[in-house]
């Protein structure tokens, strides 16, 4: 750690921490982390899929934003969630809730709340949690939805969550870069008040005596890591700065206003159009700390939610797209509002590379913090127009540290369980399991 009165940053590996008298090649295997992206809604089904089966593949429209990670994905195809389709469980929530846990969840338009059990990240935050400052982390792009969804009788706070640390107790995530960003590095907890002035300072400033030190003692390769990540944490700490200065002038919004407008009854877009929110920014900094948080191995289990269900957020920001992302997935095949949904999912999947990407840019030991990944992207539905929840669009990506044999599109047969896949990843992680939910084995050509 790099501390200082108000902050504390957790370091990436370096040399120096090798033990006296062993080499590099000698200590244990590097952690490997495991993140979940949702993305509500579902997708332009027959623009999803590549047509070729295994390594030899083109990435279809949706998935061209993959390129540059092409090798270090796996395209899996045929997966269902089984108990989201139970009786009464029609539209988006029962998908969602248990898109971790695969297992039915209790229909009810109040807060005793049943997601059927624990959820898979939670079940990995137990077994791997322990050797991290965080456990786990929850980030998110929407606040919690209250109230009841008359059209199919269920509370909107099945469609807010997907991490449970008990089958009736949601995770809850964080929604700001800016309280995302303080929490991993000055230790705070969300919506705590500064304690004096230092709260004002960069948190590089803060701990600058406790790394001139540091930077004495190392060798030049570990001085090099050292500054790289440290920059990582400068440029994204500025860019926070930055987006909040831009909008603070834009609306001048003195504490008085901000105030007021938290208590304003606005659904998500509606703030962010209000407040000049660039999202893609602000998305692309909810993921860079995410990032920061596995380079460092502050935590190794995270999750983020680009929505809740039946996100209905205005994608009119995208060139060609003129409307909300729920209204348009239920496009009636509507050749023009098809294409718009596809340019929606393209967005998400930009996003999705986006961290990829950063991920594989930052060293671990002889590869990247990729390699050293599972970073599972999907949605609770395949054609959000009929609401289907087979044959799931998944990717995953990274190596799971040299355990994944990524680079292919695989094919299973129909109905394959979305827990096989929870299964295999948990022994990847090498956690016992015999079976996960309703799974009927593991994804054995996954594995390197």
């Amino acid at each position: 750690m790099l501390k200082g009165l108000g902050a504390c940053i957790a370091l990436p590996f370096l040399q120096a921490m090798v033990p006296p008298g062993k080499s590099i090649y000698s200590i244990a295997k590097k952690p490997v982390r495991f993140a979940f992206l949702y993305v509500p809604n579902g997708v332009h089904p027959d623009m999803w899929t590549p047509a070729q089966v295994g390594r030899n593949f083109e990435l279809s429209p949706i998935l061209q934003p993959l390129a540059k990670v092409k090798d270090d994905i796996l395209v899996l195809n045929e997966l269902t969630n089984k108990y989201s389709n139970f009786p009464g469980a029609d539209g988006h929530y029962a998908k969602t809730a248990n898109i971790l846990t695969s297992l039915p969840i209790y229909k009810t338009t109040g807060d005793n709340l049943d997601s059927g059990g624990t959820s898979l990240d939670q079940i990995i935050a137990r077994h791997k949690g322990t050797d991290t400052v965080f456990d786990s982390l929850q980030y998110g792009l929407e606040q919690i939805s209250p109230g009841i969804d008359t059209n199919v009788g269920f509370t909107r706070l099945y469609g807010c969550n997907i991490s449970w640390k008990t089958k009736s107790m949601p995770c809850s995530k964080e929604i700001e870069p800016r309280m995302a960003f303080d929490r991993l590095f000055r230790g705070v907890l969300p919506n705590a008040k500064p304690k004096n002035e230092r709260w004002k300072q960069s948190v590089l400033d803060i701990v600058k005596e406790d790394t001139d030190a540091l930077q004495r003692k190392l060798g030049r390769s570990d001085q090099d890591k050292l500054e790289e990540y440290l920059e990582s944490i400068r440029s994204v700490e500025k860019r926070i700065d930055n987006e909040e200065k831009i909008k603070a002038f834009k609306h001048q919004i003195t504490p008085e206003l901000q105030k007021e407008l938290t208590h304003l009854n606005m659904r998500i877009d509606e703030a962010e159009a209000y407040l000049g929110t660039d999202i893609t920014e602000k998305t692309r900094q909810m993921l860079d700390v995410m990032a920061l948080a596995f380079w460092s191995d502050a935590t190794r289990v995270s999750t983020f939610m680009f929505g809740n269900s039946v996100s209905n957020r205005n994608f009119s920001f995208l060139e060609g797209v003129h409307g909300s992302h729920h209204q348009i997935s239920h496009h009636q095949n509507n050749p023009g509002v098809l294409e718009q949904y596809m340019r929606i999912n393209q967005w998400h999947v930009g996003q999705y590379a986006y961290l990829l990407e950063r991920l594989k840019s930052f060293p671990e030991g002889e590869g990247t913090v990729l390699d050293n990944c599972m970073v599972i992207y999907t949605s609770e539905l395949r054609d959000g127009n009929r609401h289907a929840p087979r044959n799931l669009p998944v990717v995953v990506g990274g190596k799971g540290g040299g355990k994944l044999k990524t680079g292919q599109n695989l094919k299973f047969e129909e109905n394959t369980p979305l827990s096989n896949l929870y299964l295999s990843m948990m022994r990847v992680l090498d956690i016992p399991m015999e079976c996960f939910a309703d799974s009927t084995g593991e994804l054995s050509e996954i594995y390197a």
